[in-house]
């Protein structure tokens, strides 16, 4: 039979509400609820991190001193105390993400002096949608191939996302069928190598209307289809606004590569690679990178539009972004100084097409009919720099090939160089 004492002992239940996901800028309130029949003592909320091995002390209401009492409401309910604690987050971080924990303690009604303590504990999540999705191809400037198929990747990142977001792309608005394989671990070319170990088609999940391709993606034999493996790898250079050529520069008129294109290209359904991969930032977002891959056709995917798009939960409708694969068109030149003299450093830059081109061409600068100033046969690069040109350069024209996966085109322009004897040649030229 129990004593008195024991009789009176008190009790205390401690339970925190659950919370659902929240977005990074919300406002989350903390509820911990606890029933007792005995004297509050104090509240303390935790922060838990470093998996349980740190405890942060964000709150902490002491009883005998009555502080911060304004975080609590008390009812009374029979003999019974019902106590709610709350703490609010203001505009959470992905920083906030993580356990927390309510610790409440009461004194014993058997002694008064003894402590009973309780907790209860949440687990706050705190997702983000991606901040930036952009859209690149692979191993490019790259040049154009008439005689021989090339594999093209295009490569989507999203940054900024907790949890993952899922990455898919379209193709002129209409969801691309694809056959999902593994990367190796270690990449050499992205998608330049032949894909291995070929999975069947990922989930149609994201467009019901979209009917998974079976048997009609292999060969006759059975097997997924290969990727061809030509792709060069060269330096990336950033475009720069066209302008109108120097009326000192005579240009000719663009020639556009005449395309031969064979057998190989004449497939009007080719096979898409897609592949992915998750990297972890400190912060706790992940940064998706999601490729496509597929032999390229340039009679049928120039002006062709992809898309990539983005689904996370924390958006309300996708994020998109998008290119449109095209050829070089028409390229501007640019000659500075606009009259070269004997002696003068004479730049002639790529200022612009015609057209939008993607992905970024390659440059390759020729001297028609002998070599440059320096000796070589060719340079690469947006810009051709000829220093401290001669008197016998006057005259000269110089091609500019530019090109890329979908294209090539040439570009001329004559070097006019003013002083000595020059300009008696030029005044030949013109009569002549």
């Amino acid at each position: 039979m129990k004593s008195p004492a024991e009789k009176r002992a008190g009790y205390l239940t401690v339970t925190i509400e659950p919370l659902p996901p929240v977005v990074v800028g919300e406002t989350v309130t903390l509820k911990c609820n606890f029933k007792t029949d005995g004297r509050l003592r104090e509240i303390v909320w935790y922060r838990v991190t470093d998996g349980g091995t740190i405890k942060q002390k964000i709150f902490t209401y002491d009883a005998m001193f009555n502080t911060n009492y304004s975080h609590m409401e008390d009812y009374r309910r029979r003999e019974d105390l019902v106590y709610q604690s709350t703490v609010r987050l203001p505009e959470v971080r992905i920083s906030d993400n993580g356990p927390y924990e309510c610790h409440v303690g009461i004194y014993d009604r058997a002694t008064r002096e003894k402590v009973v303590l309780a907790s209860g504990n949440v687990f706050l999540t705190v997702m983000s949608p991606p901040n930036n999705i952009s859209v690149m191809a692979e191993n490019t400037p790259a040049p154009f191939s008439r005689y021989q198929a090339q594999n093209f990747t295009l490569v989507c990142t999203a940054k900024g996302g907790k949890p993952a977001p899922s990455v898919y792309f379209k193709r002129d608005g209409e969801l691309i069928e694809v056959i999902s394989y593994t990367q190796p671990s270690t990449e050499q070319g992205g998608g330049s190598a032949g894909v291995r170990g070929a999975r069947p088609l990922i989930s149609r999940d994201l467009d019901d209307t979209k009917l998974q391709r079976s048997l009609s993606l292999l060969d006759p034999e059975g097997r997924a289809a290969r990727l061809y493996t030509e792709s060069p790898q060269r330096v990336h250079t950033q475009g720069q606004q066209a302008s109108e050529p120097s009326p000192a520069t005579e240009v000719i008129p663009e020639t556009v590569v005449s395309r031969e294109f064979p057998r190989w290209v004449h497939s009007t359904d080719p096979l898409y690679y897609f592949s992915h991969t998750h990297i972890p930032q400190s912060d706790g977002s992940v940064v998706v990178q999601a490729r496509l891959t597929w032999t390229l056709n340039p009679q049928l995917d120039n002006d062709a539009l992809f898309s990539c798009e983005v689904k996370h939960p924390a958006l309300s409708m996708p994020m998109q972004t998008e290119v449109t694969l095209a050829a070089p068109k028409g390229p501007k030149l640019f000659m500075s100084p606009t009259r070269a003299k004997v002696g003068d450093t004479v730049r002639i830059t790529v200022q612009g097409f015609q057209n939008e081109v993607f992905p970024e061409p390659l440059f390759t600068w020729t001297r028609v009919g002998g070599r440059l100033l320096d000796g070589s046969t060719e340079r690469e690069g947006k810009e051709l720099i000829l220093e401290r040109v001669p008197a016998e350069l006057n005259g000269s024209m110089y091609r500019c090939t530019a090109q890329n996966p979908l294209g090539s085109t040439d570009t001329h322009t004559r070097l006019i160089v003013f002083g000595m004897y020059a300009l008696e040649w030029l005044l030949h030229y013109q009569l002549n």
